[in-house]
C-alpha cells in the first residue's frame, strides 16, 4: 500500500492517521508540490484533479481523503466500528464527512493555507467560517467524547487534523473546551500519529 501526499497536508494526514489506527503497513510517498509534480504525469493518471492524497492498494487507486477513509473502513475494519453499518448512525458519520469537505475545508483548512502556504484566499472569511463551525461543534460535543456515538469513527478522523491545527491559521481553540477535550480523545487513540506543526499563526499563549 502506498500513500502519496505531503506531511503538512491535513487531507493527507487524516489518511495517514487512519492507516496507523488500523495498523495497516504502508509506504509514504512525498509528492513534490513545489515543482507541481501533482499537476503532471504520472501523478495525473492517479488523480485527474491533480490533488493529494492518493492511495494505492494493490490494483486499487483512490483519490479524495474522505473517500479513502470510507474505503479503508469498509475493507479493513471487520468490526464496523469506524463506519457503523446502522443506517442512522452511518448517516450521522456521513454528515461529518460532508462537514470535513465543506465547512472544515473552507474554514480552518483555508485559513491555514493562507498563513502556512501563502495561498491567495480570503483569510478573514475563512476564520469567520471556522468560528461559526467551532461554535456549533462546541455545542454538539457537550457531554460527548466523540462526534458520533460512543466510540471513535471516521467522522473523528476526518475532522481532527485541520481543527487541531486551526491556531496555525489564526483561529484560537481557547474558547472551546469541548473541542479541545475531543481532540485529546483522538490523540489518546492507540496508533495515533501527529501531523507536524508549523510556527505560523497564533503565538502559544494565544492558542
Amino acid at each position: 500500500m502506498k500513500l502519496y501526499g505531503i506531511p503538512l497536508s491535513g487531507h493527507t494526514h487524516r489518511v495517514q492517521l487512519f492507516l496507523s489506527l488500523l495498523n495497516l503497513p504502508h509506504e509514504y510517498v512525498t509528492v513534490d508540490l513545489a515543482n507541481a509534480e501533482h499537476k503532471k504525469q504520472p501523478f495525473l493518471s492517479m488523480n485527474a484533479f491533480g490533488e493529494i492524497p492518493v492511495l494505492q492498494d494493490g490494483a486499487v487507486t483512490l483519490a479524495d481523503s474522505n473517500a479513502i477513509l470510507v474505503y479503508l473502513a469498509s475493507k479493513y475494519d471487520d468490526t464496523g466500528r469506524w463506519l457503523p453499518r446502522d443506517p442512522v448512525v452511518g448517516a450521522h458519520v456521513q454528515r461529518w464527512l460532508s462537514v470535513a469537505a465543506g465547512k472544515i475545508a473552507g474554514g480552518p483548512a483555508t485559513a491555514r493555507l493562507v498563513t502556512v502556504f501563502n495561498a491567495p484566499r480570503d483569510h478573514e472569511a475563512a476564520k469567520t467560517m471556522a468560528v461559526r463551525l467551532f461554535d456549533v461543534m462546541e455545542r454538539e460535543l457537550q457531554g460527548r467524547r466523540w462526534l458520533v456515538g460512543d466510540h471513535a469513527t471516521i467522522a473523528d478522523v476526518a475532522g481532527y487534523s485541520y481543527i487541531a491545527h486551526a491556531p496555525e491559521g489564526g483561529v484560537s481553540l481557547k474558547p472551546y473546551p469541548n473541542i479541545r477535550a475531543w481532540l485529546d480523545n483522538v490523540r489518546a487513540l492507540p496508533g495515533f500519529v501527529p501531523m507536524p506543526a508549523t510556527k505560523a499563526g497564533l503565538a502559544p499563549e494565544e492558542v
